[in-house]
């Protein structure tokens, strides 16, 4: 079994963590927050004081942060690990960021001989727990091709999506079809209300119709239609209102450094910066229906 650096356990890194220490691996964890640390440790992972710390030694390093600007901080700040990681070590940082920093990073990475793979995930909470994330990989095929059997412990599909960055193109691309798609169910839903439709019912007919997509049937944000969804748990989170617009964001980014136009993304873009305006971004992203029932209420 390897020896796992782990850095960043918050919602999703520590069931993350919980799953390798399932298969068996040494984990050394890190996060500024001491009750994450801790929930890890009463799992049976070791605490670390610094990044450097758990770095000490380990055969592969995760990260999973919610900036770029954190990542690049871990990796390349005065107390930067990759000035000391051994010459074995593969890293694999898992957070979603933008292409640019993250290519970035692989090149810095390269010209220390460190072995990099850039590996978002999509599957929220719950893919994390179960260890069915959907992980989608950046980088050479031989770090591909090291990372793999650690990577298949914490996802059911696991895809190599290309070189360097093409992880995070990946999600970024998916996360923005979900944005949109999300937003198209919630005022599905509500105008199938307002005509009189039971919203369970409407579900049985549009889950198959040429209209049946994941986040109506996997995800709905209509309360009482699915089992286990946020919607039916005051729409905690899953899957952070804040979160699914940072990765909208990040597709704008995208949007502009591949000189296209993406309407429906710059409007789904607005519309959740109208929900986190509103104090809502610690709730679910499918709490959008929210925001759209209350603007139709009014009418």
């Amino acid at each position: 079994m390897s020896k796992i650096a782990f850095i960043g356990v918050g919602k999703m890194g520590a069931p993350m963590v919980h799953n390798l220490l399932k298969k068996g691996h040494c984990v050394s964890v890190f996060d500024l927050d001491s009750e994450a640390v801790q929930r890890c440790r009463e799992w049976g992972a070791d605490s670390a004081t610094s990044p450097i710390d758990a770095v000490n030694r380990a055969d592969i390093i995760f990260t999973m942060l919610q900036t770029a600007d954190q990542v690049r901080e871990v990796c390349l700040g005065q107390q930067g690990i990759f000035a000391h990681l051994i010459p074995e070590a593969l890293y694999i940082d898992s957070s979603s960021i933008d292409i640019e920093s993250t290519r970035f990073l692989h090149s810095e990475a390269k010209q220390r001989n460190i072995a990099m793979l850039d590996a978002p995930v999509s599957g929220g909470v719950k893919g994390a727990e179960a260890a069915s994330l959907t992980i989608m990989v950046g980088g050479s095929t031989e770090n591909f091709e090291r990372g793999r059997a650690t990577l298949e412990q914490l996802g059911k599909f696991v895809f190599h999506a290309g070189p360097s960055g093409n992880g995070q193109a990946a999600k970024i691309c998916n996360n923005l079809i979900l944005g949109i798609s999300m937003i198209a169910v919630s005022e599905g839903f509500i105008l199938a209300e307002k005509l009189g439709l039971e919203p369970k019912k409407f579900f049985e007919i549009s889950s198959h119709s040429s209209g049946e997509c994941w986040a109506m049937t996997h995800y709905n944000p209509v309360p009482g239609v699915l089992e286990n969804v946020p919607a039916n748990n005051n729409y905690r989170p899953g899957f952070t209102a804040a979160m699914m617009l940072k990765d909208l964001k990040l597709g704008q980014s995208a949007v502009q450094t591949a000189h296209i136009t993406t309407e429906l993304a710059a409007k789904a873009t607005q519309i959740y910066q109208q929900l986190i305006d509103q104090g809502h971004g610690n709730l679910d992203f499918s709490a959008i229906i929210k925001l759209i029932r209350t603007g139709n209420d009014r009418h």
